[in-house]
């Protein structure tokens, strides 16, 4: 899929205050790390994350997704009644229905007139509605649309601590699937995408050029959906989430997946890897990234992370650490980025982006 008339206009972040150390989680596992002796540090030392952060207790998705979706609104200018589609992109949701993106919508003051609805892959939600939203702005459908989604890991964590020290029936080589839910982090980020003629002259800083979607690719191995699975999504009031995880054989064939899915944004967007400015990509942990850009043939140099302040930030995690690279200076106008999202299913999301001036608003300058 090609662009010529979407811009990627604001970006609004919020992570929360409270940070749990991967040490903190190895203090909350003692009895499970006495019973099996397992060597402290090991959390931290096998994922490359040293903290991730939790939103406050009883904290709903939607919650901080007004405040990030807020911050894109305020930071780009685009008048609410111009935002033609709001899309909810996270995995987490405050129900099942209605629509999480409902409540935003309503927050936000959006037009009636708006489309409004839930979109959710795993970690490819927000890169999913990003797509959708910039194919109805190259289709004249609309002006501007909010794709924005919140991550909250605390639940998951804290049940997953529950259940590691509660089961005396686990062993060294069965414990294994639950280490991914303890690399789970919590955020929040909003993308204000737009069609390029709402970028009007700046009197300080002249005529903006703003960042243009260039193309966007999705890649599905979809015989590979049971390799990391959550509970059962059925309505009730008891749910408590849980994820059941094969690590080794998920990272392999993500990776897979996701070097097919590089191979065709080069050949759709005609772009080489040495001219690719800058990586952003789906933020699960260090052995991950260096086996997943070896594999496509990219340089850790020019690769963004975020991963070792937040962890793995599910559908946010892209996205924010793309906030993070331009707080951070490591885009320039003009680079080529390319936005590499890879996500359980298992399905890649990747887009190709010629960056310009977009704004990031929000609280992501903690972490850099």
């Amino acid at each position: 899929m090609r662009f010529s008339n979407v811009s990627l206009d604001a970006i609004g972040t919020e992570i929360p205050q409270e940070i749990w150390t991967s040490d903190d989680l190895e203090r909350k596992l003692e009895p499970l790390y006495s019973r099996l002796k397992l060597p402290e540090g090991r959390l931290a030392l096998m994922s490359g994350i040293n903290e991730r952060r939790v939103w406050q207790r009883g904290t709903m998705p939607s919650e901080p997704s007004v405040r990030s979706a807020r911050r894109a609104m305020e930071a780009s200018g685009i008048a609410p009644e111009r935002i033609g589609c709001l899309i909810h992109a996270s995995v987490c949701r405050d129900f099942l229905e209605p629509a999480t993106a409902s409540r935003v919508h309503h927050e936000l003051g959006l037009p009636s007139s708006c489309w409004v609805y839930d979109v959710s892959n795993a970690c490819l939600g927000v890169m999913n509605g990003a797509v959708q939203i910039a194919a109805l702005i190259e289709a004249g459908v609309i002006e501007a649309g909010i794709v924005v989604g919140t991550e909250n890991s605390r639940p998951l964590l804290e049940q997953t601590i529950a259940q590691l020290n509660a089961d005396q029936t686990l062993t060294r080589q069965s414990v294994k699937p639950a280490f991914a839910s303890l690399t789970i982090g919590s955020g929040s980020c909003a993308w204000l995408l737009a069609h390029r003629d709402l970028a009007r002259p700046d009197a300080a800083n002249g005529d903006r050029q703003p960042t243009l979607l260039d193309t966007a690719i999705a890649e599905a191995r979809t015989e590979f959906h049971d390799l990391c699975r959550s509970d059962q999504d059925s309505a009730g009031a008891g749910m408590t989430p849980l994820m059941d995880t094969d690590s080794e054989r998920l990272m392999a064939e993500g990776i897979a997946t996701g070097a097919a899915a590089f191979d065709r944004l080069l050949e759709e967007s005609t772009w080489t890897r040495s001219n690719i400015s800058r990586t952003v990509c789906h933020q699960v942990g260090s052995r991950h990234r260096v086996a997943m850009l070896e594999a496509m043939g990219l340089s850790q140099d020019n690769d963004s992370i975020t991963f070792p302040f937040l962890g793995n930030t599910g559908s946010v995690a892209l996205p924010l650490t793309l906030a993070a690279a331009a707080k951070r200076g490591d885009l320039s106008s003009g680079d080529q980025v390319a936005m590499l999202g890879i996500g359980s299913g298992i399905n890649s999301v990747m887009i190709a982006a010629k960056w310009g001036d977009t704004k990031v608003s929000g609280n992501i300058d903690a972490i850099l």
